[in-house]
């Protein structure tokens, strides 16, 4: 990265295992995808990669913009695979439905780890150890997650009226 034209200043900002976290400056004149998301008004939230391959989560103010931006990286020749098209029902409830990061993070560890598996391989006491923090701010953390992600995904739909909720 440091060898790029575009780059004007890398630093290390931490690492963990196999991952290491990066801040760069960027000068984006140089650069075409760069200039392409900055053109489309495009909000870049994340950015991993290696050699070969990056992975992009970029906002865009409406699917047009999403298509314009393809367009652009289509004239521009630059290889683009759309993975995931997300579109909140709730745009303050961000791209995470809302939920804060350490709650995605103890919560995609436990799904991971086997938490909620019928024969339940990780417990709140192991979750509380690696993050930690106690047994019940765990069970805490989890539930408020929940609550977010059903009420910022299935409560916001239902309340755009895109399904209804059978009554008992």
């Amino acid at each position: 990265m440091q060898d790029h034209p575009s780059v004007s200043d890398i630093q290390q900002v931490s690492s963990h295992n196999d991952r290491t976290l990066f801040a760069l400056d960027w000068d984006i004149s140089e650069d075409r995808l760069f200039r392409g998301i900055h053109e489309m008004q495009a909000h870049l939230l994340s950015a991993t990669g290696g050699r070969d391959t990056w992975e992009f989560e970029l906002r865009f103010a409406s699917h047009e913009r999403l298509s314009e931006f393809k367009e652009y990286c289509s004239d521009a020749n630059i290889d683009l695979e759309v993975g995931h098209i997300y579109n909140p029902t709730r745009p303050e409830s961000g791209p995470f439905y809302g939920l804060t990061q350490r709650q995605r993070d103890t919560l995609v560890r436990a799904v991971q780890g086997g938490y909620y598996s019928l024969l339940r391989e990780l417990s709140t006491q192991d979750l509380a150890e690696e993050f930690g923090i106690s047994d019940q701010a765990v069970t805490e953390r989890l539930r408020r997650a929940i609550v977010a992600l059903v009420d910022n995904s299935l409560v916001a739909a239902m309340e755009d009226g895109e399904f209804e909720v059978p009554q008992p």
